[in-house]
């Protein structure tokens, strides 16, 4: 059933293609035309790349290091976390049950570190809270670290570096431990956060005496190995780093020094990361190669005439729910390969406080550029397909028939395709052409902006998107499980509640509070991504979508114009400078 939306009973399947399965019976499509060629068995998918590296190829299961993904969190959420395997039972101490708990502040340490870390844990039991009222809440200060409610809203950076170092008897909330692995790159390096956790947590240990020193780290090893766990199941991109896995060698052979199960576990997570970073290489691999073939310009769509010879998309697939369910293919897959850092890695700035170079210039977010790039080539695709073809009626159809895709991919959840689609359909060399949407149905069309109408922030589209969340929180089948969000909005809400608020405080604290609303908005995010998409893949629709080539601006006006003449003479003068420049480019070419 479609998410719940004050349209939604307005909508229902599409009449000639109702049945949601996989293997509904094909009608004949109203789309189908039997003099359009049939495209030929060739394809990029035959002997262009393995069944390995061809993310179009195979479904690709992502089981072993989606699981791995944060359900949710929010500053409330307080559990202490024992799915690990190698996690040694949970501790006694009543300090432990809660990340936001103040008395976390006093947990028991046997370090002998320097005077900086040991005020970082407020070991001293004495310490005096500083404690106001504020209405019914209640806000604490302890040492370098401030609750308000019992949640944590504010600490220096040492003090949230050292409350992510596990001990023997104390391991870090997972929602912290999430939290605080996110958006910690907005002050330091990965790398540098790790080797700092990872000396914490052996240097605590240290008592002078080597076997006493030998039998602490045994008991602590199993807790820094389920921290490092997390980290490399979460953020496994954070490893491509060579110092990242040279951090994770040197603490492999640290931990083989004192515990051989804890040890085993190190191989075990290892092995697991570099598997999951083989499998980001093939895809980057994949994709730069798809993109390569969408970029080879045939002469077929070197002018309107030429084009009009090319396959198109009635002639690979006429049934608009097929073709939703590829594009759920496609979404699904491209989205199950972007890190969560990516998020915070679009606005990571250099922090003023802060002396790193290099890293904050390196915005390492590829996964999620060639996510928004495949938005981008959908609504090109779609305009391409409607300016292209000659005859008016044809025309038509096609349109008609992107609006019932539309349609299916908001059954199925699908928002970033829906949106992709309403898009290419708004670009202007498709909204000029009034004579062929003169014979368009338009009421379905109407409805779809309506629920995209970017007025009140989106207001409609949230609604269905909560409608599609509610639904796959309580859903009987894995169709309904699947919610894909209007990318471009999600990145744009990440990014103004990054720059609405301030990271740091004027007394120089790490705003937490933040940092708990970035990591509950990438988090639903992670939920939305581990989803296995449940519908057949058809490879020669997909090869179709992610490789043919499509018209530039320019081409799509100049079609347009050539579709439907200019009718005034601005028109005229856009339509002589577009066949002069196009010209010139295909001499130079």
């Amino acid at each position: 059933m479609p998410p719940t939306t004050p349209y939604a009973g307005k909508f229902s399947s599409c009449a000639p293609y109702g049945n949601n399965n996989n293997n509904h019976p094909q009608p004949q499509s109203p789309y189908r035309s039997n003099s359009v060629p049939k495209p030929g068995r060739e394809n990029v998918y035959n002997g262009a790349f393995s069944a390995a590296d061809n993310p179009y190829d195979v479904p690709q299961h992502h089981g072993a290091y989606r699981s791995a993904s944060v359900s949710s969190v929010t500053a409330k959420e307080h559990r202490y976390v024992s799915e690990n395997p190698y996690s040694s039972p949970p501790p006694h101490s009543p300090r432990q049950h809660s990340t936001s708990c103040p008395g976390r502040a006093y947990r028991h340490t046997t370090s002998s570190s320097s005077g900086s870390e040991q005020s970082c844990r407020n070991n001293n039991a004495t310490a005096a809270a500083k404690v106001r009222l504020y209405g019914h809440g209640i806000t604490a200060s302890y040492g370098e670290m401030c609750y308000h409610d019992n949640s944590l809203v504010s600490a220096s950076l040492e003090a949230l570096i050292q409350h992510l170092v596990p001990t023997v008897d104390y391991y870090p909330d997972r929602s912290y431990v999430f939290t605080f692995l996110l958006s910690s790159r907005l002050f330091l390096h990965p790398y540098e956060l790790m080797t700092r956790v990872c000396h914490l947590c052996v240097e605590q240990q240290r008592s002078g005496d080597a076997l006493l020193d030998k039998i602490r780290f045994r008991e602590v090893a199993p807790k820094l190995v389920q921290l490092l766990t997390e980290w490399t199941e979460t953020f496994p991109y954070d490893f491509r780093d060579e110092r990242m896995m040279r951090c994770l060698k040197d603490m492999t052979h640290h931990v083989a020094r004192g515990d051989e199960y804890s040890w085993r576990a190190m191989q075990q997570m290892t092995q697991r990361l570099i598997k999951r970073l083989s499998a980001l290489g093939q895809y980057e691999e994949a994709v730069a190669a798809l993109n390569a073939v969408a970029m080879e310009r045939p002469a077929s769509l070197k002018s309107k005439q030429g084009s009009a010879q090319r396959n198109d998309v009635l002639s690979v697939c006429d049934d608009p729910f097929v073709l939703a369910q590829q594009l759920t293919h496609i979404e699904l897959d491209r989205l199950s390969f972007i890190g969560p850092e990516e998020f915070i890695q679009t606005f990571a700035m250099k922090d003023p406080l802060e002396n790193h170079k290099g890293f904050f210039r390196k915005r390492k977010t590829s996964n999620l550029e060639a996510y928004v790039n495949w938005f981008n080539r959908l609504s090109y695709l779609v305009a391409t397909e409607i300016c292209m073809p000659v005859k008016k009626k044809h025309r038509a159809r096609i349109i008609e028939f992107f609006i019932d895709v539309a349609q299916e991919c908001f059954n199925i959840g699908n928002f970033n395709s829906l949106m992709a689609i309403i898009t290419g359909m708004n670009m202007s060399p498709v909204a000029r052409l009034k004579k062929t949407w003169n014979k368009v149905n338009t009421d379905k069309f109407e409805i779809l902006e309506h629920q995209m109408d970017p007025s009140s922030n989106f207001s409609n589209y949230r609604t269905a998107l909560r409608g599609a969340t509610q639904r796959s929180e309580t859903a009987h089948s894995s169709q309904e499980k699947i919610v894909i969000p209007f990318f471009s909005l999600l990145i744009k809400d990440i990014y103004f509640l990054n720059e609405g608020c301030a990271s740091r405080l004027p007394n120089g604290h790490i705003n937490f509070e933040k940092l708990w609303e970035l990591a509950k908005q990438v988090s639903e995010f992670l939920v939305w991504r581990q989803v296995i998409c449940p519908f057949d893949r058809d490879r020669r629709i997909l090869q179709y979508l992610v490789t043919t080539p499509v018209f530039s601006e320019d081409e799509l006006h100049l079609a347009s114009y050539e579709s439907e003449g200019p009718e005034n003479n601005m028109e005229k003068d856009s339509r002589r400078s577009l066949r002069s420049s196009l010209l010139h480019r295909e001499n130079r070419s």
